[in-house]
């Protein structure tokens, strides 16, 4: 892994080959000495750039940055833990000290916004969205060309062959009637209830097993259509099923088929509820399956963008207030100046062609895949456990925020919004999903798209080739987060849950084979790390707002109350029932850890060799997980296939996470001070865990827990749900319960501590600072902004 960049730097190799010998036997001193928190700098890459000589021009550069930080260091001193304390959170010194100077006084600026108006043709023929700025169509799925008029076929099944009359097994296959504007099978004419979804097994004859617990056998070439189109007696097909008659008992139906397609809801998709679309349209359109159908005027993929016939009073608060300077075009306007006043950092974020996000959304064959939320009969939200959610979260709360720009000459980031949650979930979905030229690798599929995406952004903006892309951001949600990001955007900022530096794990991880990435070609891939944490950052997963939770306040539980030192719970592999039968799953770590502290017995009936009471590592599922993890000084944080979500567990419920994942950052750990609020461990040392962790004393772990409490806030995408909420006041005029605790918190969040990291990367990222353009106004005052 390249830490820094040597070339530029004039160094004497044998200072640097000392130096490291040093930092080697420090580091074993500190270990020996204070086992308890181990250093997370893992080559000590640090003390040798700090001691080799710059080069001329760096040498000027050093002596302002000396000044400055000289400035800063005294007025926002270190603790003894080495941090700085910012709006209640620990960070690495130097970001937090200008963080506490910088971002804490930043001013607004004026921004010009262009609203443009510029028409699509036909009008899009009422099958997709103008985008106003380009004059371009973004047409709903099953439908293309300029205006949207094309039809496309989908279908939902592969060729047929003699054997398998619908073809062979995919998601979509279909015994009934096909859709094929999104490859969705549905009842169809003829029957009761023709929109109602005939899902997979639905349509097919099922067997059942010879043997108890044995799982049905479903026969994909032969179709049931008794069981879907029966119109007689008791046991009615599905597709003719009263859902007041089922639901009274009155009639059997196939219990196989259900309620599995967005905008449908109950037992017999009887009820017809919003789809999930990207915040829900903004009040400016309607969200069909997934795609928001903007209303005249508006545009974007949430429809929050205003053209130039928007009426002004139902602009976004993003765009508010705006002075707005109209030119002289008479009835043939096509753009108007909004000048706004808004403080750095500010993004852009990209309206791009919606089979990068929307057509993901509206073409998904499982309700809960990659979204974080749903709705119910009465159209109330109901949030869903996907981790994958955060991606979503990020987006909705980028495009409705104080922080966003549709002036790209203006703006300091560039946001390329491709949803991979959604093409992994839905790879192989339908034929037209197929990953047959991509060896069944889901990862693969990905890849492809996100270079598709650079294609079209590097085509039609001129932003990425300013700055090589090191300006953009781009979100890879998934298992093993940008291992296989294609090499082209490699230079920008990955947001991910996987900080995989390859310093020790470098080679794929999962035991999921189809997202395996090692047998990608280095043509396409590059040899590139999964993280580099000089620009990447690791973001807290979702975590489901929970009404009951925030009320008992587990966050804030004491230290008396925890009872428990050690705890863990989670799929503990192969030699535990219902386990994860790949010795490879969590790189083996989870297994090590039961195999010492095992807390119920294995298949061969063994405990941990090691088992204590006051240590706690099960395998199976608890009612109590979020009590259990709040009366625990201790929480285990580990890897799963990549990343888990363990860390966010033990912080929102106020326990102190151990981490055992060597080289792979979690969550803010490049930018906060760990060594504040948690323990890291090596994985050569779980033997010696209790040890380590009976080591602390009541001081350092009163202090661990007062800052866990202070921080609980930055790993909750709090921003996302208030957005949420208040969509449900404007609808219902009250809220949930989740909704009023939420809105009582007020500390920062998952999205306020990524726009404060944004803004210290603005400054100080060396890159930023030798091409900073002193012509853009910054709301800094002079000494927080280094100068070439």
């Amino acid at each position: 892994m390249t830490m820094f960049p040597i070339q530029k730097l004039n160094c004497s190799w044998s200072l640097v080959a000392t130096t490291i010998s040093i930092v080697a036997l420090v580091s074993v001193v500190q270990l020996f000495l204070f086992p308890a928190v181990p250093s997370i700098d893992y080559f000590g890459y640090k003390q040798v750039k700090d001691s080799c000589v710059p080069t001329v021009d760096a040498e000027k550069n050093n002596g302002l940055h000396k000044q400055q930080q000289q400035s800063l260091k005294a007025r926002f001193p270190a603790d003894l833990h080495k941090a700085v304390v910012y709006r209640g959170a620990p960070w690495k010194a130097d970001i937090g000290r200008w963080l506490a100077g910088c971002d804490s006084v930043a001013s607004p600026i004026k921004v010009h916004e262009e609203i443009t108006g510029k028409k699509c043709k036909d009008g899009c023929s009422g099958q997709g969205v103008c985008n106003h700025e380009f004059g371009q169509c973004r047409c709903f799925h099953g439908f293309k060309g300029d205006g949207c008029s094309e039809r496309l076929e989908f279908s939902c099944n592969y060729p047929a062959t003699e054997e398998l009359p619908y073809g062979r097994w995919v998601v979509s296959i279909c015994s009934a009637h096909c859709d094929t504007t999104r490859a969705m099978c549905f009842c169809g004419e003829g029957t009761k209830y023709p929109n109602r979804p005939v899902a997979e097994a639905c349509g097919f004859q099922i067997t059942l097993p010879s043997e108890p617990g044995a799982p049905k056998f479903t026969n994909w070439s032969k179709p049931d259509h008794e069981n879907i189109f029966s119109t007689n007696g008791n046991v009615r097909g599905w597709c003719n099923v009263d859902p007041v008659e089922a639901y009274n008992l009155k009639v059997k139906f196939k219990e196989e088929c259900d309620c599995k397609y967005d905008g449908l809801f109950g037992r017999f998709c009887e009820t017809i509820v919003l789809s999930t679309c990207i915040n829900q349209c903004s009040g400016q359109g309607h969200c069909r399956g997934g795609f928001c159908q903007c209303d005249s005027g508006w545009y974007g993929v949430d429809c929050s963008i205003p053209s130039v016939k928007s009426s002004i009073r139902d602009w976004p608060q993003w765009l508010i207030p705006a002075q707005i300077s109209v030119p002289n075009d008479g009835p043939n306007m096509t753009r108007l100046k909004a000048a706004v006043e808004k403080k750095r950092p500010l993004i852009y974020v990209y309206d791009l062609p919606p089979e990068f996000n929307s057509l993901l959304l509206e073409g998904r064959h499982f309700k809960f895949e990659c979204v974080n939320r749903i709705y119910d009969q009465d159209n109330v939200t109901v949030w869903t456990e996907q981790l994958y959610g955060s991606q979503i979260a990020m987006y909705e709360s980028m495009l409705a925020s104080p922080h966003r720009t549709l002036n790209g000459e203006e703006a300091d980031y560039y946001f390329v919004p491709v949803l991979d949650s959604c093409i992994i979930t839905r790879a192989d979905d339908a034929p037209h999903l197929s990953m047959e030229k991509h060896m069944g690798l889901r990862s693969s599929l990905t890849l492809e798209l996100y270079k598709k995406a650079l294609d079209h952004i590097a085509q039609q903006y001129p932003y990425w080739n300013r700055s090589s892309g090191k300006d953009h951001i781009w979100s890879f949600s998934w298992d093993e987060g940008a291992c296989y990001a294609p090499k082209e955007i490699w230079s920008s900022m990955m947001l991910v849950h996987w900080g995989n530096t390859n310093s020790k794990h470098n080679h794929s991880t999962t035991a999921y084979w189809a997202d395996n990435w090692d047998s990608i070609s280095s043509e396409k891939r590059g040899n590139h790390s999964c993280f580099d944490p000089q620009k990447d950052l690791v973001i807290p997963a979702w975590k489901r707002p929970d009404g009951t939770s925030l009320s008992l306040k587990l966050w804030a539980r004491p230290r008396e109350a925890r009872k428990t030192l050690f705890y863990f719970n989670g799929n503990l592999g192969p030699a535990y029932e219902n386990g994860r039968p790949e010795s490879t799953y969590s790189m083996g770590i989870r297994q090590k850890l039961a195999e010492e502290f095992g807390s119920l017995p294995n298949k061969d009936g063994n405990l941990g060799k090691q088992h204590v009471e006051d240590v706690i590592v099960i395998g199976r599922p608890s009612e109590r997980y979020h009590e259990d993890l709040a009366s625990s000084v201790f929480c285990g944080v580990m890897p799963g296939d990549g990343w888990s979500g363990r860390m966010e567990d033990s912080i929102l419920q106020g326990c102190i996470p151990v981490v055992i994942q060597d080289g792979i950052f979690l969550p803010w750990e490049n930018v906060f001070n760990y060594e504040s609020f948690a323990v890291r461990i090596r994985e050569d040392e779980i033997p010696n865990l209790v040890n380590i962790l009976r080591g602390f004393n009541e001081t350092e772990v009163e202090f661990m827990l007062a800052n866990v409490k202070n921080i609980w806030q930055r790993y909750l995408h709090r921003d996302s749900v208030l957005l949420e909420a208040k969509r449900q006041k404007s609808a219902f005029g009250h809220v949930s319960d989740w909704a009023e605790k939420l809105s009582e918190l007020s500390e920062d969040s998952v999205f306020s501590t990524f726009i404060q990291t944004l803004h210290y990367k603005l400054y100080n990222d060396p890159w930023r600072i030798e091409n900073r353009n002193p012509n853009k106004e910054t709301g800094l005052p002079e000494e927080c902004i280094l100068k070439v």
